[in-house]
């Protein structure tokens, strides 16, 4: 497994070097939620202090951050159930889009998800967002002939 993990990741050398991806770090957290409103990704149904303690206790190794100039720039929630892979919390911080964090973050995870034996990755983007629909497809994603529907558990 690891020696897949290890060629995969050699194949993404000519990528920027200056850009560190690594696990999450408790120490990251109050960084990664300020990351999180920067973004536009914070909702208010969500308290991402919750969700980042229920990410550790589920692959915590597949919640990435990406480090610029020893600054938290981005980051990755990927979670694999046995049958798909799924992307959540990604975002990188509005003054370091376009410098390709956003594509080292994502090809981490897709090379952390492939070790594990994830046949599919899926993502859920609002459709108002034309911006990362378009990064995603440049990425290889592809709309999905499905509805996504929820059922929230808990009380708001």
């Amino acid at each position: 497994m690891f020696g897949l993990y290890s060629l995969l990741r050699g194949m993404i050398s000519d990528m920027d070097s200056s850009i560190s991806i690594r696990p999450f770090d408790p120490a990251d957290e109050d960084a990664v939620v300020q990351l999180w409103h920067d973004c536009g990704l914070y909702r208010p149904v969500n308290d991402p202090h919750l969700d980042i303690a229920a990410k550790l206790k589920v692959n915590p190794e597949l919640f990435l951050v990406a480090v610029v100039d020893d600054a938290i720039a981005g980051t990755v929630m990927a979670g694999y159930d046995g049958h798909r892979g799924w992307i959540n919390y990604f975002g990188v911080h509005p003054t370091r889009q376009r410098l390709g964090i956003g594509r080292r973050l994502m090809n981490e995870a897709e090379i952390r998800l492939r070790a594990l034996g994830c046949p599919k990755i899926n993502l859920q983007v609002r459709s108002t967002n034309s911006s990362a629909i378009d990064f995603y497809k440049e990425l290889g994603f592809a709309v999905d002939d499905v509805v996504s529907m929820g059922k929230r558990l808990t009380e708001i």
